[in-house]
C-alpha cells in the first residue's frame, strides 16, 4: 500500500482500490476532498436502486479520466463508506488525477 496524504491507495490485478465516503443526496455531485483515508464524494442521487452507486462510479470514472466500466464498488453497496476499484490505474497515476480534487473544502 501507498499512503497519498491519508488515503490508502492499494495496487493490485492491473488497478487501484480505494477507500470512498459517500454524502448521497447532496445539491452537486462532485469529489470533495479526503477525510481518515476517504475520498469523500457528494452525490446528487438518492442511496435508492443503486442510483448513488451508479452516480459514484459515473464521477469517479470522469474525474479519473477512464471508462465507467473500469470503475467498480468492490466492497459497501449499502452503506456510505465504499472500496472502490479502478482498472487500468497504477497508484501513481491514480494519485495525479485525484490530487486536483482533495484540496476542495467542503
Amino acid at each position: 500500500m501507498k499512503n497519498f496524504c491519508t488515503l490508502q491507495i492499494q495496487e493490485k490485478d492491473g488497478g487501484v482500490i480505494f477507500s470512498v465516503a459517500a454524502r448521497p443526496r447532496s445539491s452537486t455531485s462532485m469529489v470533495a476532498g479526503e477525510h481518515d483515508g476517504y475520498v469523500k464524494v457528494n452525490l446528487r442521487a438518492p442511496p435508492v436502486d443503486g442510483g448513488a452507486n451508479l452516480e459514484c462510479c459515473r464521477l469517479l470514472a470522469r474525474t479519473l479520466g477512464v471508462a465507467k466500466s473500469q470503475v467498480e464498488i468492490v466492497a459497501g453497496h449499502s452503506g456510505k463508506k465504499k472500496r472502490v476499484r479502478v482498472e487500468g490505474l497504477s497508484a501513481v497515476e491514480f494519485a495525479e488525477k485525484i490530487a486536483p480534487c482533495l484540496s476542495v473544502v467542503s
